[in-house]
């Protein structure tokens, strides 16, 4: 099984309109590592702990489970989710659940 870690955290960079450096950066990284150390999570080399997995979800404005998901469908679904209000996962949940009944 492949890390999905990697291309998930390139892609919601690239959506959110950060290069590297400026994820890294906007982190709180040094601005002269900031895009080497991007580029290790990028490329897989080091993983980032869930702690730092969080904030960089919270900074790319995705749900950190997008991260680790390792169905491309299901990692879509948890973004679109995402970014409904509470009112609209629930009633998103009960639709879901009648339609697998």
């Amino acid at each position: 099984m492949t890390n999905p870690i990697p291309v998930r955290l390139k892609s919601a960079r690239k959506a959110a309109g950060y290069t590297q450096q400026q994820l890294g950066m906007a982190l709180g990284m040094e601005p002269n590592t900031a895009s080497a150390r991007m580029n290790q999570y990028e490329k897989g080399k080091h993983t980032p702990d869930y702690q730092t997995m969080k904030r960089i979800a919270d900074e790319l404005g995705v749900p950190v489970a997008y991260f680790y998901c390792d169905d491309d469908l299901l990692a879509e679904l948890i973004c679109a989710l995402g970014k409904m209000d509470s009112q609209k996962q629930k009633e998103m949940l009960e639709l879901i659940k009648k339609k697998s009944e």
